[in-house]
């Protein structure tokens, strides 16, 4: 590996955490308020709308679009050369890293799907989004499940991503510290994946 690919490699591994990772606990965050009501989630929603058009166009194009697209592409370049040898060798770890790539591939499609409907076609076009837009947005059953599935494998790929972030950047070096950040991980994806999901389930109760 050369070393532009290794910086290369590691400002992948960074992006998924900061600021892509911090943009989904925030929105993890914003969806969940639907559980204090309807009028918590419109107030909320409310919140964001009023940051200066200018400023919030800002942020999407750097903190977000463009992170996004660089960890994505990257992403979707290294899970090609990749070897998913789960079939041959099943331990958990080879399962993580499967799931890790399918995630990735899934989150991605339904990421372009997400933001090009709500934020370009119905945000856009002058639409503001609000509980009850959401409201009849998710009492399609396919798009609800659709939904529930984005969430999740979105979820997964960052706590697990966490996971071998710290492997990545040397935080976690032997086998027991990697455990530890290992079960964390996955208590983390356990705790905002139930959050979500009871969350969604609110904007059709």
């Amino acid at each position: 590996m050369s070393n532009t690919d290794f910086y290369i490699r590691r400002l992948h591994s960074l992006s998924g955490i900061v600021p892509i990772g911090f943009f989904l606990l925030e929105h993890i965050f914003s969806i969940s308020t639907v559980i204090a009501g309807p009028a918590a989630f419109d107030t909320t929603v409310g919140h964001l709308a009023a940051i200066p058009h200018g400023l919030l166009v800002t942020l999407e194009i750097f903190a977000i679009a463009i992170p996004l697209l660089f960890h994505g592409l990257y992403g979707a370049y290294i899970a090609l050369q990749a070897n998913n040898n789960v079939g041959s060798y099943g331990y958990a770890r080879n399962r993580q890293f499967w799931l890790q790539r399918m995630s990735a591939w899934y989150t991605f499609a339904f990421l372009i799907w997400h933001v090009g409907y709500l934020r370009f076609m119905v945000k856009g076009g002058g639409t503001p989004i609000n509980y009850a837009l959401m409201h009849d947005y998710l009492s399609n059953p396919i798009v609800f499940v659709l939904y529930a599935i984005g969430l999740v494998a979105a979820i997964y790929h960052f706590t697990n991503g966490l996971f071998t972030f710290c492997i990545t950047w040397g935080i976690t070096v032997g086998p027991r510290a990697q455990n530890i950040a290992n079960q964390a991980a996955w208590g983390l994806f356990a705790l905002l994946s139930v959050v979500g999901l009871f969350a969604l389930t609110r904007y059709i109760a």
